[in-house]
């Protein structure tokens, strides 16, 4: 099973689903070009992403797999699905859709541009900075898992120049005349705007086997917010015949 994350983020916040999911499979948690550990690279788009995930599986995994991404990474789930459909066993999708959306990280590229190079005595210090643009405790908490402090001097582990650089390819969606007719579960959060109504025909014409799971009182981040339940509609769906 692979494992791909979310925008700004890494591998570890997906970590309960992925130690969930190591009891029952073996499994492949990543770090999407430009994030976390991995390489940094000018482009960032899905065709490049997808086919990073692509080629990992083909050298590491050599069969076809269950892939789960968040956000950006169910965006390159979606893409590896419609280009490499025999490397997908099942995919899950969590609280994204097959279509590009209006651009709605302006604060928080700016906040973390503007952290960039400063000098900060702690990381809460850092934390009362990025207040200004990013007033939500929690995705503060989020983006400063990746604020490394070299003798006080903030860089953040993401390549954050690339990632404003090609941040219109990641709110796109590239257009596609494939269909993936395998098993897919879209995961969303209640109270997301990721996923909406009108969302069911792209959807469906992509990925006619698809259905569609909504889990209650949470936002863009279920499997971090009701993970008890996110980690049993995972669970189901890929033991389900």
């Amino acid at each position: 099973m692979v494992f791909l994350h979310g925008l700004f983020g890494s591998w570890q916040n997906l970590g309960t689903a992925v130690r969930t999911a190591a009891d029952h499979y073996q499994v492949h948690a990543l770090d999407l070009r430009n994030h976390g550990k991995s390489p940094h690279h000018e482009r960032h788009d899905y065709a490049a992403l997808a086919a990073d995930v692509a080629h990992y599986i083909d050298q590491n995994i050599a069969q076809s797999c269950y892939v789960l991404g968040h956000s950006m990474g169910g965006k390159t789930a979606m893409q590896l699905a419609l280009t490499r459909p025999e490397l997908v066993d099942k995919l899950i999708v969590v609280d994204i859709a097959p279509r590009a959306y209006p651009p709605h990280h302006d604060e928080i590229l700016h906040g973390l541009n503007q952290i960039q190079g400063q000098t900060f005595a702690g990381r809460r210090d850092a934390d009362q900075a990025l207040s200004q643009w990013v007033p939500e405790l929690a995705v503060r908490s989020f983006l400063l898992k990746n604020l490394l402090l070299n003798e006080g001097t903030a860089t953040w582990r993401m390549n954050l120049n690339t990632l404003s650089e090609q941040y219109p390819h990641i709110a796109d969606w590239p257009a596609s005349d494939n269909t993936y007719c395998g098993p897919v579960m879209f995961l969303k959060g209640a109270n997301s705007d990721y996923i909406e109504a009108q969302d069911k025909d792209p959807v469906l014409s992509l990925f006619p086997a698809a259905q569609v799971k909504t889990i209650a009182s949470t936002g863009h981040w279920p499997h971090a917010e009701k993970a008890t339940v996110f980690n049993k509609l995972m669970l189901d769906f890929l033991a389900a015949q």
